[in-house]
């Protein structure tokens, strides 16, 4: 079985071989770049340099997709905020907002420009997956990732604001989730178009580590079952942090799958929703995967998969230096350990 036909097959609801090892986040790694020469801050403008370094980590690691972008600036940037690539910097920096769309209160009407298709770089993510997709995509699946409303909205206006008035003013801000739903979908829509094979909803923000279940449930989980309702490819929701007490609520929202992070329980987790719901995770990718020993490694993924999850996936993006040694050892243990 392909990697390809392994992870689509997943998604279906059919048998596979093993546990596919893969993510729906950025996992370019620097041993990539160094493999074409490539400097991280050119990629997040350049199809082929981006397509590239995604594809690296399936060719270098055997790491079973193809994943872009690799920053979280896309949609608000095609909204009009103003982006920092970092260009001048030799160092890992990924990109953020310089400056926002809304700084305050009564700005938070707004309305979404006729061509969000083809503002900022959402053309050039369009150019990137097909690019990708023509180059590995008969041997791995194609992953890209759009923000959730809730985060796109702590992107384009500051996050203490957002908090305060998710308390204060609900139904204000549900109105601005409102409309930042269709910007995704339709950005969204346009990565299927492109030839995306799955899509990673990312609704980092709307942790219960700072958000209660109830205001997820009443506040948050409309806008995602809006969103994935119009989605035609299959389809992951992440969320940060603590997400026992939501998970419920996260696969209510009509994802495919659920993808949680290193905090999260996921035998709990497994309990709650079930043993045929798809259930991604949840290897700390920094501490274990960068700063862990290669038995460290070893010792968490053969703990996810014993603790049930279908798929070995990170807690979120892996970060760049990533030992070679340590991405391999995954990779041998996804490959060879069964629960």
């Amino acid at each position: 079985m392909t990697s390809r036909e392994r992870v689509l097959k997943l998604f279906a609801g059919e048998k596979v071989d093993r546990l596919p090892c893969f993510s729906g986040m950025g996992n370019v790694t620097t041993e990539g770049l160094k493999k074409y020469g490539y400097k991280f801050a050119a990629l997040h403008s350049n199809a082929k340099m981006m397509s590239d370094a995604a594809a690296s980590t399936y060719r270098l690691f055997g790491f079973e997709c193809g994943v872009v972008p690799f920053d979280l600036c896309v949609e608000a940037e095609a909204l009009g905020c103003e982006i920092n690539v970092y260009a001048h910097l030799e160092d890992i920096l990924y990109p953020t907002i310089k400056k926002k769309l809304i700084h305050n209160e009564d700005e938070m009407d707004i309305v979404i420009p006729s061509d969000i298709a083809n503002r900022g770089r959402v053309p050039l993510m369009k150019e990137t997956i097909g690019v990708i997709k023509a180059d590995i995509g008969n041997e791995v699946a194609i992953g890209t990732y759009v923000l959730g409303p809730f985060t796109l909205a702590g992107q384009i206006m500051e996050l203490n604001d957002l908090l305060k008035l998710s308390f204060k003013k609900p139904d204000k801000v549900s109105k601005l989730l409102n409309t930042l739903a269709d910007v995704i979908i339709l950005v969204a829509k346009e990565y299927e178009k492109a030839g995306a094979d799955y899509i990673t909803v990312r609704e980092m923000g709307a942790t219960s580590d700072v958000l209660s279940p109830r205001v997820f449930k009443n506040l948050i989980l409309p806008h995602l079952k809006k969103i994935f309702a119009e989605l035609n490819v299959d389809s992951v929701l992440h969320i940060c942090g603590k997400t026992n007490d939501i998970a419920a609520f996260m696969l209510e929202s009509g994802a495919k799958a659920i993808s949680v992070d290193q905090k999260n329980d996921i035998a709990e987790t497994r309990k709650k929703i079930g043993k045929d719901a798809l259930l991604f995770g949840n290897y700390d990718p920094y501490n274990i995967l960068v700063a862990g020993t290669t038995e460290k490694v070893r010792e968490t993924i053969r703990k996810c998969i014993d603790e049930g999850v279908s798929a070995v996936w990170p807690g979120c993006d892996i970060w760049p230096t990533v030992p070679p040694d340590n991405i391999k050892a995954m990779m041998d243990e996804v490959k060879n350990y069964r629960r």
